[in-house]
C-alpha cells in the first residue's frame, strides 16, 4: 500500500510545484520512472542528463506503443532514443612528472565549457550565455557553491575574465529564475545551494577594478528575496519556505527544497530510502532534498539521532553556515546600496545584518559544547553534532575572541588529522562525515582561524591538506572531489556515487593554498 501511495504521489506531484522548464521526470512521464527504477544505469544521473535523439512526442509515442510488447527491451529502447552524457575528465591524461601546478593549469581547459547553445531536442541542461568551469566527473554542469572555491584558483591563475563570465552566468540565472539553482539543470529548479554569490561578487570586485558592488546590486537583492520569501506574513515560532521567525522575533534561515519527491538525479536511491523510514514519504523526501540544497549531502549533521539517514530532519534545523552566508549577503547589499547612493536601503540592510549577527551569537553558540552548532527551531534546542560548519562564524568575523579560542582548541583536539580537517566526528558511511574532508571546509577553517590570529595552526592545516592532495596526485595523477584525511593512503569514499576526479573546488583551493604556505 505504501508503494502505491508513493507512486500515485509521484504522478501528481508536478501539479504542486510548477517549474518554468519541464524536468526529465515531467518530460517523459512513466518512461523516466521506469528507467530510473530499473537500475539499467548504475548512476541515476546518467539518464537525467541524457540527450534525446528525437522530439519528445516521437519518443513518448514509441514508448507507449512498445512498452507492453512481450519482447520489449527497455535498455535497447533507451539506447535507440537517447545518447548518454560523457565525462570529459576521463579523457584527460595527467603528466605527473610535470608537477601539480602544470596539472592545475591544464585542468582549467579540461573543465571549461563554452557558452551553451539550445539543443535541437529538449535536454535537462539550462543553457548559459557565457563560458564556465564545471567540477568534473559526473558533474557536467555549473554548480553554485562549488564555483566560488573554483574562482579562488581562477583568481590566483589570473583568469579574471572567466570569473566575471561565471558571475554573469549566475546573475543571468537569478534574473531568469529568481534564484541560483543547485546547478544549471531543469531538475535542480526546486532548490538552490549555500548562497555564495555575494562572495563571488566581492572576489570579482577585488580582482577587477572596473567592477563595482553596485553593478550587481539588483541581482543580489533578488537572491536575498528568494531566501527571505514569506517573511512578511510569518508569525513568531513558525517557518515558511527558507525563512523561520523564532519566538523572540529573530529571523533566521533554513534549507528548504520546494519539491517533495525523489531527486531525479538520485531517483532510485531516494525511492528505496523512502520505504525505510517512519517519516511520511513527502516529509522524508523534502528533508533529503533540502540536505542536497545544503551541499552536505549527506551527513550525520542532519540526522535526529546523529547516525541514521532514515531520521533526517534537515528542515527542522537552522544551519550556522547558511546564516553566516546570509549575514554576508546583507552586508554586501548594504555596501552596494551605499555605492549607488541609496542611503535608506543601505541603513536598512546594515540593521538586518546587525540583527542577524545577534541572532547567530544567540542561537548557534552552544555553551555546553563551547562550539558553534546548528539549532533545532522546532524543539528549541542546540544540535549535538559537532562539525566544521562551526568555523563559518570565524570566517565572517562574527565570533567573539573567546568563542574563536574555544573553537580553535576543539578543532585542534578533535578534527585535525594527518591529511587535514575531518568534516565531522562521526563515521557513518556518509560522504560528509569522517574520515572524509573537503576543500571548501579546509579553506573556510584556515581563513577563519587566520582571522583570529591562529596563523600557526592554520598553516599546519594548510600544509597537511596540500601534502594530502599532492600525495594522491602522485599516486593517481588526479585531484579528487574529497579525501580521506585519516588514512593518508586511502581515497575518500561513501555517498551515492563513486569518487569523482577533476575537481573544480579542490583545484581552486589547492592553488590558493600552495601560494599561502610560508616560504621555506
Amino acid at each position: 500500500m505504501r508503494k502505491i501511495i508513493l507512486f500515485s504521489f509521484l504522478l501528481v506531484s508536478h501539479h504542486v510545484f510548477a517549474q518554468q522548464e519541464l524536468s526529465p521526470r515531467l518530460t517523459y512521464p512513466g518512461l523516466f520512472e521506469k528507467v530510473q527504477l530499473s537500475g539499467i544505469y548504475p548512476d541515476s544521473k546518467s539518464f537525467a542528463d541524457a540527450i534525446p535523439k528525437q522530439q519528445t512526442a516521437v519518443i513518448m509515442d514509441a514508448y507507449s506503443s512498445q512498452k507492453n510488447l512481450k519482447d520489449f527491451d527497455l535498455k535497447q529502447f533507451v539506447n535507440q532514443y537517447f545518447s548518454l552524457p560523457e565525462s570529459h575528465t576521463t579523457l584527460c591524461q595527467s603528466d605527473i612528472k610535470a608537477g601539480i601546478e602544470k596539472h592545475l593549469d591544464t585542468l582549467w581547459q579540461v573543465l571549461k565549457r563554452n557558452p551553451d547553445t539550445v539543443s535541437l531536442y529538449t535536454t535537462s541542461l539550462l543553457p548559459l550565455p557565457k563560458p564556465y568551469i564545471v567540477p568534473g566527473g559526473r558533474f557536467r554542469e555549473i554548480y553554485y557553491w562549488d564555483s566560488y572555491f573554483t574562482m579562488l584558483g581562477l583568481q590566483r591563475a589570473g583568469k579574471t575574465q572567466v570569473i566575471k563570465d561565471m558571475v554573469d552566468n549566475f546573475a543571468y540565472l537569478i534574473k531568469k529564475y529568481g534564484f541560483i539553482p543547485n546547478g544549471n539543470r531543469s531538475y535542480y529548479l526546486t532548490r538552490s545551494q549555500p548562497p555564495f554569490f555575494s562572495l563571488m561578487v566581492q572576489l570579482l570586485v577585488n580582482s577587477n577594478k572596473k567592477v563595482k558592488l553596485s553593478d550587481y546590486k539588483d541581482v543580489l537583492e533578488l537572491e536575498y528575496n528568494f531566501w527571505m520569501k514569506g517573511i512578511e506574513k510569518l508569525d513568531k515560532g513558525r517557518a515558511l519556505g527558507h525563512v523561520v521567525k523564532l519566538t523572540d522575533g529573530s529571523i533566521l534561515n533554513r534549507y528548504y527544497d520546494a519539491g517533495d519527491w525523489p531527486r531525479e538525479e538520485s531517483f532510485k536511491e531516494d525511492f528505496e530510502a523512502s520505504k525505510k523510514t517512519k517519516q511520511a514519504p513527502d516529509v522524508f523526501l523534502r528533508n533529503v532534498r533540502s540536505a542536497a540544497e545544503s551541499g552536505w549531502d549527506f551527513s550525520s549533521r542532519w540526522f535526529a539521532d546523529g547516525n541514521s539517514y532514515s531520521q533526517i530532519i534537515t528542515t527542522d534545523l537552522l544551519p550556522v553556515d547558511l546564516n553566516t552566508l546570509m549575514y554576508n549577503l546583507e552586508i554586501v547589499i548594504a555596501l552596494a546600496n551605499q555605492q549607488s547612493g541609496n542611503v535608506k536601503k543601505a541603513n536598512l540592510f546594515t540593521l538586518k545584518a546587525k540583527n542577524r549577527k545577534a541572532a547567530i551569537l544567540k542561537y548557534f553558540w552552544n555553551k555546553d559544547l563551547n562550539f558553534f552548532t546548528d539549532y533545532n527551531w522546532k524543539n528549541q534546542s542546540f544540535s549535538k553534532q559537532e562539525t566544521l560548519a562551526a568555523l563559518f562564524p570565524l570566517y565572517f568575523k562574527i565570533a567573539t575572541p573567546v568563542q574563536a579560542k574555544f573553537v580553535s582548541l576543539k578543532v585542534k583536539a578533535k578534527f585535525l588529522k594527518s591529511g587535514g580537517l575531518a568534516t565531522t566526528l562521526k563515521t557513518t558511511g556518509e560522504q560528509w562525515d569522517a574520515p572524509n574532508a573537503w576543500a571548501p571546509l579546509q579553506w573556510v577553517s584556515i581563513m577563519g582561524l587566520d582571522n583570529y590570529g591562529y596563523k600557526k595552526f592554520a598553516n599546519t592545516i594548510t600544509q597537511r591538506w596540500v601534502n594530502q592532495n599532492i600525495s594522491v596526485f602522485k599516486q593517481t595523477g588526479k585531484l579528487m572531489e574529497k579525501y580521506n584525511v585519516v588514512n593518508f593512503n586511502s581515497k575518500g569514499g561513501g555517498g551515492e556515487y563513486p569518487l569523482q576526479d577533476g575537481f573544480g573546488w579542490t583545484n581552486g583551493v589547492l592553488l590558493k593554498l600552495l601560494n599561502k604556505l610560508p616560504q621555506q
